[in-house]
């Protein structure tokens, strides 16, 4: 089994989620739904969107420490870092953010208004989007490394 090939593909649906979420599952309800009914469904979104990034992200994780025990990657690989990463990005924006988001929407609590902790979830899902992409260009760059090189030709 090439768990390269098999950690790209993940990367890759991972970013396509990601994307898909950002440009067309989020703004959308918002077209045809009033502001309060286009909130609970890009509730739900987010939620399953972040239980999907912490198993797509605890995968690759796991494949690139498969990986690094083989000898295919250093201990500490971009391709460990980046998914990590990504997982923090979703713990913080989602599991962290968003109930204090409800909370500043509801009562105003809390020393930041719903805007500025909109802004920063908002930049911990663009910033998910960057490492998920460089993850996916990393582990689809052609040629391969040697040792990928290397097994393919014995």
């Amino acid at each position: 089994m090439d768990l390269r090939a098999a950690s790209a593909w993940l990367a890759g649906w991972w970013l396509g989620l990601l994307l898909c979420v950002a440009a067309i599952a989020t703004p959308a309800p918002f077209a045809v739904l009033s502001p309060p009914d286009a909130g609970r469904v890009v509730a739900i979104v987010l939620a399953r969107e972040a239980s999907a990034s912490l198993l797509l992200g605890l995968a690759l994780a796991l494949l690139a420490r498969w990986r690094a025990r083989q000898g295919e990657l250093p201990q500490f690989a971009a391709e460990l870092a980046l998914p990590l990463l990504g997982i923090g990005c979703t713990v913080v924006g989602y599991h962290v953010l968003q109930p204090w988001m409800a909370a500043a929407r509801t009562t105003g609590a809390g020393g930041w208004s719903f805007a500025q902790l909109h802004a920063a979830s908002l930049g911990l899902f663009g910033l998910k989007i960057v490492l998920v992409a460089a993850l996916g260009w990393r582990l689809a760059r052609w040629p391969h490394p040697p040792a990928v090189r290397r097994q393919a030709s014995s």
